[in-house]
């Protein structure tokens, strides 16, 4: 992958058949072209197309372009309160939207966050707003954990290598939900021990292809009805 997923602009030129948009408008982007064909796409989870085209995925090129040629359906207007650059977060906020209601998050539950890079913060933010009493943040940068603390963390751990009770600990309870935004053996590991059992762990970041986990432990615990979610 290369930069250039997520953005939004100013539309410049329509097509004549287009009704929706007009030369002005403010619009940010769905950087994911489907077939609009295949029954993953007619069943609604056009997400999963495997003919999918998305912005800054080769041999697709990214958006950071003067002008890129998209979709009508696929632009949708910004109010005027939301500026450019808020549009263009639009989609990595889709992503912590989307990770929160795969896990269930509700106004119960303490959330662990593994990773706060902007993927790890949009999902804290997402949390917060579906209601999460307590959210925790674990990693190794003191400045990522400091923009965390500053959007609403309760509290940051800055070691992925602290102990599992530690970050139990801050959570001050049981922690229901963690969010693995850094995708490494690790941060997956220690997502799934800090974890009650009964809760959930979702798998949210992408930093290796390839993961060696505690596939025994977390299937113990999925016998007192743990589950392991992949976006």
């Amino acid at each position: 992958m290369v930069i250039g997923h997520e953005c939004a602009g100013i539309i410049e030129e329509v097509g004549s058949e287009v009704k929706s948009l007009v030369v002005g408008d403010r619009v940010a982007l769905e950087p994911g072209i489907s077939c609009w064909r295949c029954k993953y796409c007619k069943g609604g989870r056009y997400n999963l197309c495997p003919d999918m085209k998305f912005f800054a995925t080769p041999p697709v090129h990214g958006s950071l372009a003067n002008q890129v040629i998209h979709p009508a359906d696929l632009c949708f207007k910004l109010p005027e309160n939301v500026s450019l650059e808020e549009g263009a977060m639009c989609e990595p906020l889709s992503v912590g939207i989307h990770a929160c209601r795969r896990a269930n998050v509700g106004s119960e539950t303490n959330v662990l966050i593994m990773g706060a890079g902007p993927i790890g913060l949009v999902t804290m933010l997402a949390a917060r707003a579906f209601g999460a009493p307590r959210i925790i943040i674990v990693d190794v940068d003191g400045y990522r954990l400091s923009v965390a603390k500053s959007l609403g963390a309760d509290d940051v751990v800055k070691d992925i290598d602290e102990d599992v009770v530690q970050i139990q600990k801050s959570m001050g309870s049981d922690i229901d939900v963690s969010f693995d935004c850094a995708g490494f053996s690790k941060t997956m590991s220690t997502a799934l021990n800090a974890t009650h059992a009964g809760g959930k762990v979702c798998l949210v970041g992408m930093g290796h292809n390839e993961m060696t986990v505690p596939l025994t432990p977390a299937a113990a615990s999925s016998t007192k009805n743990m589950a392991v979610v992949m976006l």
